[in-house]
């Protein structure tokens, strides 16, 4: 089987963000890749980078991972080198892949770093390995990827872990009566119902409520973008704290492994502010980052496919 072929090198793959204020416009254009859209939302997106300092967090994160990734990976003993690669900013996919060519990995673990599937998160990534293969023919490495960790243990308790963060920061007596609510970024109903998207984030989330021991909890989706007339994931979270029958709220971004835009400005000040309009106490859970439980699983998977 593919998935258990021994690797000599991981490729860590993502999404990629901004480093500086005048990246962002490039990186729009690099995401977009020629679809049109309106001139007010392109300008609305490039201000929600101007409230956040004018870049994303996001490279610096995932680098984070990628140290905390190595450092896990010594204490195991694996001998097997850590590479990064952004699909739509430095550094790039197909960069990262020549290098590893060029540095000798024949075969590599495509770690794709989203937890849940669907074309947008996972099979557009693929693409773009793929892509880059292509451009360096027979020199290019074989690339496999892991089975699918989202209802992993360890990732479950790190959210779970990253949830109670946030209860915390209410009074005790709030948190019992705090409403549980789960998001992530939205995609056309189409693609969901291509894929195990929404199959796999209710299957975490029902993972993480358990472990929190709480019963009653929603599901909400974020960031929408594409054509308003096209069915999307809902409810949006928005429109979910506004008819919310609560006082307070904790919302876990569980389709999200680190805090960048969608989480940042999405949830932390445009949620944010429908919340305090509704009169509603919201408390957002950090995404996992480099939990340490999250950083293990990470390590465990690659482990199990190193020689």
């Amino acid at each position: 089987m593919a998935a258990k072929a021994k690797c000599d090198a991981v490729l860590m793959i993502g999404f990629g963000g901004p480093t500086r204020a005048d990246e962002v416009r490039p990186f729009l254009d690099n995401v977009l890749r020629g679809r049109p859209i309106p001139h007010e939302r392109y300008e609305e997106v490039v201000h929600h980078y101007d409230l956040l300092g004018g870049r994303s967090p996001y490279n610096d994160l995932t680098m984070r991972q990628a140290a905390a990734l190595r450092a896990e990976l010594e204490k195991k003993g694996a001998q097997i080198s850590v590479t990064v690669g952004m699909r739509n900013w430095k550094p790039y996919v197909a960069d990262a892949v020549r290098a590893l060519a060029d540095g000798g990995a024949r075969r590599v673990l495509g770690f794709i770093m989203a937890a849940h599937r669907s074309e947008a998160s996972f099979e557009r990534y693929q693409a773009t390995v793929d892509d880059a293969r292509v451009q360096l023919g027979e020199a290019a490495p074989e690339i496999v990827y892991p089975q699918p960790w989202h209802d992993h243990p360890l990732l479950t308790t790190a959210v779970a872990s990253r949830a109670r963060e946030a209860y915390s920061r209410l009074e005790f007596p709030e948190r019992r009566r705090a409403r549980l609510i789960f998001t992530a970024h939205s995609i056309p109903v189409a693609m969901a119902n291509a894929g195990p998207y929404v199959e796999q984030l209710t299957q975490s989330a029902r993972i993480v409520a358990a472990e929190l021991g709480v019963d009653t909890w929603q599901f909400a989706y974020q960031s929408r973008s594409g054509n308003p007339r096209d069915a999307w994931l809902e409810p949006d979270i928005k429109d979910t704290l506004r008819s919310l029958d609560a006082k307070s709220a904790v919302v876990v971004p569980i389709g999200f492994l680190c805090d960048h835009v969608e989480v940042l400005y999405d949830l932390d000040i445009e949620a944010a502010q429908v919340a305090r309009a509704a009169g509603i106490r919201m408390e957002r859970a950090p995404t996992v980052g480099d939990h340490p439980l999250f950083i293990e699983m990470m390590a465990s998977i690659v482990a199990a496919h190193a020689r």
